[in-house]
């Protein structure tokens, strides 16, 4: 049994990494990531990293704003609902607009809000010509079901992040991406930190995972059947290799883009590639190597680094998060709070 002061820190360790990655990614969305925003984008977290000076809050997006609502309807005295998320999504949304949401979900919130949410998923079905979105937005916020989820079964963790998924996300790519998302957050969450790590494990047993998941699609709506698998398969091959893969291999396989088949592999794979050996590890570097590799790759950098280090922090705890960096990234100490309400209510302590 793992020691629950333990676990409370990889809660915590996993939301607060939701919000890291948030935000020290987001001044780089978008951009070329070339040798000279690499090395701005390194010295940038040192800065953050080392003594204490003012500056302003480094804004959350929608990424960690999502995440806090997802995380509050899963704390709700009346339970969890997927009409409860979404008008808390909507609510959010058109209290603060200007967080980075895309064009797409905004458009689902309008309207939601204009039905009164008569039914949570209508809005998001009806997009793309019926297909449903298959972007990221979905994966990004999980964190919060997967603690909640943490002495539950797999079986129930999937039904809730698909039910929560499909408020904005019913393709099955944007789906399915949330629940690896949220697999490889569950079982960072069980392993011991120190203890041996085997990525090829950690990768089987979600490869093994992803399998079944895809198994259920339907043959007639989905195109690509084993998507996933092969992203899966992708990043064996990429870990298994004695020379470091450069950028550019890892993007040619793996993808860094909104689409959550393109970005969800690509966070774990950053999750992994610096987990690999943690007998080399000896200061305790995974995490600020994972965040710092993640927005490095550039494309959607801000919820890759979200996703990547939310896993790493579900794995290592807190402890590895530097208290610095945290003093600069906006409500750090409410999203703390959240993680332990939901440690409570997941009925870890």
């Amino acid at each position: 049994m793992m020691e629950k002061s333990l676990l409370l820190s990889k809660f915590r360790g996993s939301l607060l990494g939701v919000l890291v990655g948030d935000c020290c990614g987001a001044p780089f969305e978008g951009q070329l990531m070339d040798s000279g925003a690499k090395l701005i984008l390194k010295k940038n977290l040192d800065k953050l990293e080392g003594p204490a000076f003012h500056a302003p809050y480094k804004k959350y997006t929608d990424d960690t704003a999502m995440t806090i609502q997802t995380a509050k309807t899963f704390l709700d005295p009346k339970g969890y609902s997927q009409k409860l998320l979404a008008k808390n999504y909507v609510v959010e949304f058109f209290k603060e607009p200007n967080r980075g949401y895309g064009a797409a979900v905004g458009e689902v919130f309008r309207k939601l809000r204009q039905t009164k949410i008569a039914d949570p998923t209508c809005p998001a079905m009806a997009q793309f010509n019926g297909s449903g979105s298959f972007g990221n937005g979905a994966a990004m916020r999980v964190s919060p079901v997967a603690l909640y989820c943490v002495n539950k079964s797999i079986d129930e963790l999937v039904r809730l992040v698909k039910d929560s998924s499909e408020v904005t996300h019913t393709n099955v790519l944007g789906v399915n991406g949330a629940i690896l998302q949220a697999l490889a957050i569950r079982q960072s969450l069980l392993l011991n930190p120190n203890e041996p790590f085997c990525w090829k494990t950690f990768l089987g047993e979600l490869k093994q995972q992803m399998v079944e998941i895809e198994k259920e699609n339907d043959p007639d709506l989905d195109a690509n059947p084993n998507a996933y698998e092969k992203q899966l398969e992708n990043m064996e091959k990429l870990l298994a290799n004695q020379v470091e893969p450069s950028d550019e291999n890892v993007l040619n396989l793996l993808g860094h883009s909104v689409a959550a088949l393109y970005s969800v592999p690509t966070a774990v794979y950053c999750f992994l590639r610096h987990t690999q050996d943690l007998l080399k590890d000896t200061d305790r570097q995974s995490f600020r190597n994972t965040l710092e590799y993640a927005i490095s790759l550039g494309g959607d950098c801000d919820t890759i680094g979200s996703m990547a280090c939310a896993i790493s922090g579900a794995y290592f705890g807190e402890t590895v998060l530097s208290p610095a960096l945290l003093k600069h990234c906006e409500s750090a100490e409410s999203i703390a709070a959240l993680a332990e309400q939901l440690f409570e209510a997941a009925g870890a302590k």
